[in-house]
């Protein structure tokens, strides 16, 4: 196969898959409160229609607009339905009783497939509504494949070097599976030496891998070349998809790819020894995710307005004018 192997036209059912994530528990959400990301206030909101129930965790954004709980680490924001029963009115029901409370509403980021049920539950009670694709999501579905099959598709370039590394001896693997004080260090240190921004909220990253850790969740993968760590990665698995979290590498450490050597490590274990069917890469549409992937989507920004209330027609006003722009382009 050549090139990334990537598709851009994933059919609805696999886009729309439904799987649990870390960013969907309860202690997800306290974890972002108690971390200052709802800090104009907190509102769970909630709705049902027979025996169907839903949540969708907010923050008040500014007096009368809401948004989504979410921060720079959240993969996703979405619905959380307790199982059976309609969804739909369960969902309407939610944000029919949202317009008691709020003129705005933002949601950010949604995943490519669960928009429209979103959207239709807006509008059938009342809101006027703007959602348009904001970022990208590159995604791995295995769907049959081993890992042999997987990376006989990726691309020759990435096999050649991960064959020709791995072959010199020089860079050390070492993956955990629960949460390591000294490992999280050297994490740490990587990413301070690395090419990446300052870390947003180091403290925040901790206590959600060592949340994940006491889960048997975290899977943490340290490179090494001689005593220096060189490279480090933290993922999480369930429900049988991996979650690439954080990564790092030192500058100088280049030309014995150990990121790219971690990077083989790590999937080869998800696939091969935890059994996962998925990869979640995150928010983002770098370039070199291209090459681990099969899958891209976008992700969608929506807002919602309540016309019955005056403050809404501002924001709305310059929404709809930001629409045309877009679509003059």
């Amino acid at each position: 196969m050549q090139g990334n192997g990537e598709d851009r036209d994933n059919d609805d059912a696999v886009r729309a898959a439904d799987f649990a994530s870390p960013f969907d528990r309860p202690e997800w959400f306290d974890l972002l409160e108690a971390h200052g990301f709802a800090a104009g206030g907190r509102f769970d909101a909630g709705g049902s229609a027979g025996a169907a129930t839903v949540r969708l965790p907010l923050r008040i954004e500014a007096p009368g607009h809401l948004a989504g709980l979410t921060n720079w680490y959240s993969f996703a924001i979405r619905p959380l339905w307790s199982p059976g029963g309609d969804r739909g009115a369960a969902l309407a029901d939610l944000f029919r009783a949202l317009r008691a409370r709020a003129a705005r509403l933002s949601l950010y980021p949604v995943r490519d497939g669960e928009q429209d049920e979103i959207i239709a539950a807006l509008r059938a009670v009342g809101w006027w509504v703007k959602a348009a694709p904001a970022g990208d999501r590159h995604w791995l579905d295995l769907g049959d494949m081993d890992h042999d099959a997987w990376w006989a598709g990726r691309p020759g370039a990435l096999r050649s070097t991960v064959q020709r590394k791995a072959k010199k001896g020089i860079v050390a693997i070492e993956i955990l599976t629960a949460f390591d004080a000294a490992a999280w260090a050297a994490y740490e240190a990587v990413y301070a030496a690395s090419w990446k921004p300052e870390e947003g909220d180091p403290a925040l990253l901790r206590a959600f891998a060592e949340m994940e850790g006491t889960r048997g969740t975290l899977r943490m993968g340290i490179a090494r070349i001689g005593e220096a760590t060189v490279a480090a990665q933290f993922w999480t698995v369930e429900d049988g998809t991996a979650f690439i979290h954080k990564l790092a590498h030192v500058e100088d450490s280049l030309k014995a790819s150990p990121g790219t050597l971690l990077s083989a490590a790590l999937f080869r274990h998800v696939i091969e020894i935890d059994g996962v069917k998925r990869v979640d890469f995150g928010t983002g549409d770098d370039a070199y995710k291209r090459d681990w992937m099969n899958r891209h989507d976008p992700l969608w920004r929506i807002e919602a307005f309540n016309l019955s209330r005056a403050t809404a027609w501002e924001p709305a006003l310059k929404a709809f004018a930001r629409s045309l722009l877009r679509k003059d382009k």
